[in-house]
């Protein structure tokens, strides 16, 4: 809330003081290459995927790819743990 006390982290950043957790409704979610079926290739961690996975057992969550049309390939190949995306938007294209 807008006045809530914040405290600064240990990266200086400042942060809500409660405990209380609060979920996106969107998240814009990194990639290095996307295909027309929404499938993405991500940095390799897998943590939007981990983390995708925990959200939506709670609520769900509009997952927003950003890319330049050059990225896209033919096919990405996934495997059961890959999140797919809602929307992927780039300076040519929106795909859904």
């Amino acid at each position: 809330e807008k006045n809530d006390p914040l405290k600064i982290n240990k990266y200086g950043i400042a942060e809500p003081i409660s405990l209380k957790k609060v979920y996106p409704d969107v998240i814009f979610v990194p990639l290095v290459a996307y295909d027309k079926d929404l499938n993405r290739l991500g940095y390799g961690g897998g943590f939007y995927d981990r983390y995708l996975e925990k959200v939506e057992k709670i609520k769900k969550i509009y997952k927003i790819g950003l890319a330049f049309s050059y990225q896209k390939l033919k096919k990405i190949p996934i495997n059961k743990y890959d999140k797919k995306l809602d929307l992927i938007i780039t300076e040519k294209e929106i795909i859904q």
